[in-house]
């Protein structure tokens, strides 16, 4: 079936395109979407160009789309639709266990007339990230509500280890870190990250990221 990705770069989403692509569907874009000025991502605030240099390394088509909160689901079903017109039957989620999200995700879905694929549902979440780094991902630390001594870490068994000392969920579900991702089994080129400025926004820790093409 061909799909696209709800994409923020990080490494939910990263391991769903993944999953989708070993159960034979055809991941055709990346949809991200990115804050009303066009600079960063809407979910992690990444620059855009930052994600646009991964889904060039993955090889993917990516689709940014400015929007608010307020109207994302008008955005979302608008890029969406286009997508349909072009034979995507299929959308891929990174969710893993809030259902207020998979309810969103199945309705919207329901309403578009295509099918929601949620590959880690369910799944438990330190068998998930366990897994994300045993198949070769890379990842680092964005964003945190946890402490900002984490951001820019590498994702490995020892950073998993003080995010559950902090009574976090292991994966973030709740928004208490955020991750990009930059090598594994679906990328065709690796990136590498040159970290900037460290800033606050509200209870979150950001980190500025460039990165270049390996």
């Amino acid at each position: 079936m061909k799909v696209f990705v709800s994409w923020s770069g990080g490494k939910d989403c990263t391991l769903a395109a993944c999953k989708a692509m070993s159960q034979g569907h055809q991941v055709s874009y990346l949809i991200n979407f990115i804050s009303e000025d066009g600079q960063r991502s809407r979910s992690h605030g990444i620059r855009r160009e930052v994600i646009a240099l991964q889904a060039e390394a993955i090889g993917i088509p990516l689709i940014q789309a400015a929007t608010s909160w307020e109207e994302y689901e008008e955005n979302f079903k608008r890029v969406v639709g286009e997508l349909k017109n072009e034979g995507v039957e299929g959308g891929v989620f990174g969710d893993i266990d809030i259902d207020e999200h998979r309810q969103w995700v199945e309705r919207v879905c329901s309403e578009l007339g295509i099918k929601p694929l949620l590959p880690l549902w369910l799944m438990e979440p330190e068998e998930l990230l366990n897994e994300f780094i045993e198949m070769g991902f890379k990842a680092i630390v964005v964003a945190t509500k946890l402490d900002k001594s984490l951001l820019g870490r590498s994702l490995d068994e020892q950073l998993l280890n003080e995010i559950k000392g902090f009574g976090a969920h292991p994966s973030g579900e709740y928004g208490e870190y955020h991750t990009f991702v930059t090598d594994g089994p679906i990328f065709q080129r690796l990136l590498k990250v040159i970290q900037g400025e460290v800033r606050r926004k509200g209870d979150i820790w950001l980190l500025d990221i460039s990165v270049e093409l390996g």
